[in-house]
């Protein structure tokens, strides 16, 4: 493996900027080479697709390598990557076009570990439709999403089941294999946001058992592009069109609108980007993204790791959750100060950090608003332990005042 973290940082010129960005939920750092396929595609002639004039095929062509870039990453086939502004509009998108024919009878499973963008657009069709939603819940001491309990939540009359691939909040990975198995016995739909892990575990539908799976490329330094990839590019076809044009197929029936064919060039550039964290790794593309978020994934576990023990060595410090499996994000309570108290404290002494103040998602399961919150970071491809020096040494302090 040659995860050199030192290189990879000179690659974003964000990090000039003088701060520690733990902030990787929201997004990672944009790296030069993505924001020179953007700019570069914004002062090319770039017109719509369907002409036989240069500009025209310039367009396709980039809309067929944005589709290649995520079947590579996910490891599906080209024809089944449905593109769009974010994951969650593609998810609502989606819920809408396989929720349309569900009656009273039918049942979703939910589960407490997901983001927002993978439940309400669920929670609304099920609603409309009369249909009954089950939720799994969250291991409040572990975090852990217990896969056995999907054994009792999921049945025949289960039309679809939608889950985290793991935790932007508190990092936990559920155990996919045994939930989809599941939900394939079943004959459910499953459909998997990968959101938060694309970035930082290698991807691969079929492995995951998953129908569709969602991802967002600013997760991991790429342009606010989302993207759905359907394991059966057929079920599209079966799926009722959201699409301007009646006469579209493929990927294209839940695609609204024109592409924004400089982004779409940067989420190229990103994958890219991504199979190059690894300098050592050949072969094809999808080959090079395997090693390469593998090699970073070692690197961010030792990362994840040393914070992890570092936080919890210290006084009035308690780090949410113990999964065994995880992604490097985390969320920490200090005792007797509120969330949005401490990340003031970490930002005047440089470290983005955010907080969880309000009774919702993974922290209302949690209970952890009732203690002023919790403090959210996440590791990067960028973090050096230097900067997981600093943001301990600034904790630290804070607890000292505390």
């Amino acid at each position: 493996m040659a995860f050199d973290v030192a290189a990879i940082r000179g690659w974003f010129p964000a990090l000039g900027d003088g701060w520690i960005h733990l902030d990787a939920p929201a997004g990672m750092q944009v790296p030069e080479q993505v924001a020179t396929a953007v700019s570069t595609a914004l002062r090319a002639p770039v017109s719509g697709p369907g002409g036989v004039f240069p500009a025209s095929q310039r367009a396709e062509a980039i809309v067929d390598a944005a589709r290649r870039a995520i079947a590579d990453l996910v490891g599906c086939d080209p024809a089944g990557v449905v593109l769009g502004p974010n994951p969650a509009v593609l998810l609502q998108r989606v819920a809408e076009a396989v929720g349309a024919g569900w009656v009273i009878g039918d049942e979703l499973v939910v589960s407490r570990l997901d983001h927002q963008q993978n439940i309400a657009p669920w929670l609304g069709v099920a609603q409309r439709a009369g249909a009954t939603t089950r939720w799994a819940e969250i291991d409040i001491e572990t975090c852990e999403l217990p896969a056995w309990q999907y054994e009792g939540l999921i049945n025949h009359r289960t039309k679809v089941v939608a889950v985290t691939a793991a935790s932007g909040v508190v990092g936990t990975r559920p155990d996919l294999n045994k939930i989809t198995a599941l939900a394939r016995e079943a004959g459910a739909l499953v459909v998997v946001d990968a959101s938060s892990a694309a970035p930082f575990v290698p991807m691969d539908i079929k492995a995951m058992g998953a129908d569709v799976v969602a991802v967002n490329a600013s997760a991991w330094g790429g342009p606010t592009v989302g993207a759905l990839a359907f394991a059966d590019p057929g079920l599209i076809e079966r799926l009722p069109a959201c699409s301007l044009s009646p006469n579209q197929s493929g990927p294209g029936r839940l695609e609204l609108g024109p592409h924004a064919y400089p982004l779409l060039a940067g989420l190229v550039a990103s994958v890219d980007y991504l199979a190059s964290l690894d300098d050592a790794a050949t072969g094809t593309r999808r080959e090079r993204i395997q090693t390469s978020i593998g090699s970073a994934k070692s690197y961010q576990a030792g990362m994840l790791g040393k914070l992890i023990s570092e936080l919890r060595g210290l006084l009035h410090v308690t780090v949410i959750g113990d999964a065994m499996r995880r992604i490097p994000a985390l969320a920490f309570t200090v005792a007797e100060v509120k969330a949005s108290t401490a990340i003031v404290h970490l930002a005047d002494r440089g470290v983005c950090a955010f907080a969880d103040d309000v009774p919702s998602g993974v922290f209302a399961a949690l209970g952890v608003a009732e203690v002023g919150g919790a403090v959210r970071v996440g590791l990067a491809h960028y973090t050096t332990s230097v900067e997981i020096d600093a943001l301990v040494e600034a904790v630290a302090a804070l607890t000292s005042i505390s």
